[in-house]
């Protein structure tokens, strides 16, 4: 594979809040175009380091970032400092895609979202200008789309500890519990008390601009749902598809056995070990919008 490059970089958003991330490039002219990659609620961006490694290397441009309270874009005081789950589309992602523009103005804009990173591309202004995503078990955290058998400890954990926890501190203390990283106040209420229409926790007036910026994305979406994902369920990935209304969807479904493993879940495809499977599998739709898994699709979405 060509050698790659990281280096650090710094993205202004519209209110002045400043995202830490990393530009990865492997040198010479990327055929492949630009990727953003968007990581799941609570995960740092450095999970994704060693995919984004792998795009470079087979010809993207890649960024990685961290959302406001997050990682390397964690202010020095969580309590009180206000950042919500929608911020991370309406301000980080946009900025994120204006900044990718700006740096290489004629290249296809890709992203790859992992979790809530698959869904918050609606959300942002400038998410008419993505011509291609790759969603991984992209869905918005209502319980009533966890799988059946695992519903209840994740209401205990997700929807009763949490919101407790955070009433208490001010913010959620996800990794002092090896849960994930600390969450704002903000972002873990929203997920503590989420509907299930998403455009519902954003004030009365502004949910038909909401709905509107989701319905602007056009670029094609292939959806990933894995079988043993409690969060990232069929009926999760379809209710996030639906809001894309106006972009070409495709669902498909795999299983642990299809690729390899005896367990995947919610988090595992971002794993090294996938490099020669799953991740050599993205290339396909990434670079050529060839479909890696045509006997996987899903015609219930």
């Amino acid at each position: 594979m060509t050698p790659v490059e990281e280096e650090c970089i710094e993205i202004l958003c519209k209110d002045d809040t400043r995202l830490a991330g990393h530009l990865w490039t492997a040198g010479g002219r990327q055929e492949g175009g630009s990727v953003i990659i968007n990581p799941a609620t609570g995960v740092a961006a450095r999970y994704y380091h060693r995919y984004a490694r792998f795009l470079a290397s087979h010809g993207f441009d890649v960024i990685t970032y961290d959302y406001r309270g997050i990682g390397l874009s964690r202010p020095q005081r969580l309590q009180d400092c206000g950042y919500r789950w929608r911020d991370w589309g309406e301000l980080d992602f946009d900025a994120v895609l204006r900044f990718t523009r700006a740096r290489r103005p004629d290249s296809p804009l890709k992203v790859v979202g992992h979790s809530i990173g698959g869904f918050i591309p609606g959300l942002a202004e400038s998410g008419d200008q993505i011509e291609r995503m790759l969603t991984v078990g992209a869905q918005y955290a209502w319980w009533g789309d966890y799988a059946p058998r695992q519903r209840a400890g994740l209401l205990l954990k997700w929807h009763l500890v949490m919101p407790v926890l955070t009433a208490l501190l001010g913010y959620f203390p996800g990794k002092r519990l090896g849960w994930l990283e600390d969450l704002p106040a903000g972002v873990a209420n929203e997920w503590s008390f989420r509907g299930a229409r998403f455009e519902r926790s954003h004030p009365r007036g502004d949910r038909e601009a909401v709905l509107e910026r989701m319905a602007a994305v056009r670029g094609r979406i292939l959806a990933v749902a894995v079988s043993d994902d409690p969060l990232g369920t069929v009926p999760a990935i379809c209710r996030t598809l639906s809001y894309y209304r106006n972009a070409e969807r495709t669902a498909v479904l795999l299983s642990p056995h299809d690729l390899g493993r005896a367990t995947i879940g919610h988090f595992d495809l971002f794993r090294a070990y996938h490099e020669s499977g799953f991740w050599k599998d993205t290339l396909d739709w990434l670079k050529d919008r060839k479909l890696p898994w045509p006997n996987n699709v899903l015609a219930t979405c």
